[in-house]
């Protein structure tokens, strides 16, 4: 991997999008980042907010969530998709928590992908946001916009992921993250890419291929 192209797209990232990294869902306690990541799996950001806002006032314990009725808790997080699972796995984790953590959250992620519903993705967030520990979360955009970009040859989650500690310097995986996530949502996208605005042109193999097809179909 050539490392001043991979530094330059990081610049990129900067210059765009700033060198601090946010998090696009909303919680004011940890336990509560940890169950809106469960929720988010397959169900975007926006959604999860929407069903938290509510979900966290009437819930406000741990403990609340490991005893609440798992039909109730089912209502309750039902338009964030795969609602059985997820309620399923939220109580679980709940009780987890209380009985083999005394209600802390883990920050090792060995502990934290032990927790039910809790993979890797899910594990890198909150290691991320809450204890600041350096770590690479692959999403969906960072999939996909990886693989465009050609940093990463897998297209399994977990393989990209340590792919790109190899290749980023450590200080850059926590805002690569959420500045892959902004670019995906609002120029690399899913269905209508954006390419000739996209100022990581230059060095994706994907966009400059669609540019040339796009300019030879006109031609």
């Amino acid at each position: 991997m050539d490392k001043k192209r991979v530094q330059k797209i990081l610049d990129s990232l900067d210059e765009v999008y700033g060198k601090f990294y946010v998090c696009y869902l909303n919680y004011s306690k940890p336990y509560e980042l940890l169950i809106a990541t469960m929720l988010s799996a397959q169900c975007t950001d926006a959604r999860v907010n929407m069903v938290t806002e509510e979900l966290f006032k009437k819930y406000t314990s741990l403990k609340a969530f490991a005893e609440v009725p798992i039909k109730e808790l089912e209502i309750a997080i039902h338009s964030t998709g795969f609602y059985h699972n997820k309620a399923k796995n939220i109580k679980a984790c709940a009780n987890e928590l209380i009985h083999l953590y005394g209600e802390e959250i883990p920050e090792d992620i060995e502990s934290l992908i032990k927790l039910s519903g809790v993979g890797r993705k899910t594990a890198n967030v909150v290691r991320g946001h809450i204890y600041h520990s350096p770590s690479v979360a692959v999403d969906t955009h960072v999939k996909r916009i990886s693989l465009k970009l050609a940093l990463v040859k897998s297209e399994d989650p977990v393989k990209i992921e340590f792919e790109l500690m190899k290749i980023l310097p450590e200080q850059h995986w926590l805002r690569y993250n959420t500045q892959i996530i902004a670019h995906g949502r609002t120029v690399c996208t899913a269905r209508s890419p954006k390419c000739e605005s996209c100022c990581l042109l230059t060095y994706c193999p994907w966009g400059l291929k669609s540019r040339l097809e796009i300019l030879e179909e006109k031609a």
